[in-house]
């Protein structure tokens, strides 16, 4: 185990118990609880439900409302988990001016935080499976190692903006507008498999296609989207052709994120 792993291990109460805290102070007095958590992936899915129905987008033979939905549960994890761990150090500055520990904890903690409201989205998807009689087969017990990947992909970002946001505020307000503009070149209104053939087969972008699908791939989230709805929808292992891009950022990113974030970590007390 490397030391900034034995470091968070041993800290482990503390992010249990943050995480806790986190999620009982963002619904303690809110009256509709866990319902505003399926409200707005529900929303966004009936909204590209009816574009659908206007510009016409091939699903693939999966039901468009859950294939939608499939796509969303993922994305919605990695948006706001990302987004809450880059304000998370900022939001924690009491506790970072009284006692030391590793101030990881805190993006890592807001990551945690999000698995509950991905576990429920989780649930209401595999409810939307029954009601259009699908039901998930064996590859589903890729499950796991999809949500690891995302975790990652997510303390990636959050770790490097954390340290930025502390010097630079404005990193807080801009990056869920950059992650808005994310969505639109990610597959969570269209599959993979649209921009696959369109790229790879029609070569939609000349001769530069197949640059242009490495390229799209490189986000991670074209291969965390396409793996949730290949072992859950369609009974297949994830496309690791696809996914590799995006895994080779992840694992050059995280590294480098967590050694900005512990450089930053001894001025955060001088600046907050």
């Amino acid at each position: 185990m490397s030391a900034p792993s034995q470091s968070l291990f041993a800290h482990r109460d503390l992010i249990a118990t943050l995480a806790w805290k986190n999620v009982v102070v963002r619904y303690k007095q809110a009256y509709l609880g866990l319902a505003w958590t399926v409200a707005k992936p529900l929303m966004m899915m009936l909204i590209f439900t009816l574009m659908r129905g206007f510009i016409g987008i091939d699903s693939g033979g999966v039901p468009y409302p859950v294939l939608a939905y499939c796509a969303l549960m993922p994305w919605m994890f990695f948006q706001e988990s990302a987004s809450e761990g880059v304000n998370s150090v900022v939001g924690n500055a009491h506790l970072i001016k009284k006692v030391y520990f590793p101030r990881a904890i805190f993006p890592l903690t807001a990551v945690v935080t999000k698995l509950v409201e991905f576990g429920v989205n989780f649930v209401i998807l595999l409810a939307l499976m029954l009601w259009f009689g699908m039901l998930p087969g064996v590859q589903a017990l890729w499950v796991p190692l999809l949500v690891l990947y995302t975790v990652c992909a997510a303390l990636a970002l959050a770790l490097l903006g954390a340290a930025i946001n502390v010097h630079f505020r404005d990193v807080g307000q801009m990056l869920p507008v950059l992650l808005t503009l994310l969505m639109y070149v990610s597959p969570v209104i269209y599959p993979l498999a649209l921009v696959e053939r369109r790229l790879l087969v029609e070569h939609a972008g000349g001769a530069w296609s197949e640059w242009l699908y490495r390229l799209y791939t490189a986000n991670p989230l074209a291969g965390i989207i396409d793996g949730f709805q290949r072992v859950l929808l369609l009974d297949q292992p994830p496309d690791l052709q696809a996914m590799l891009p995006g895994i080779v950022v992840v694992a050059v990113c995280l590294p480098l994120s967590y050694a900005v974030f512990k450089r930053a970590e001894r001025h955060f007390a001088d600046v907050i």
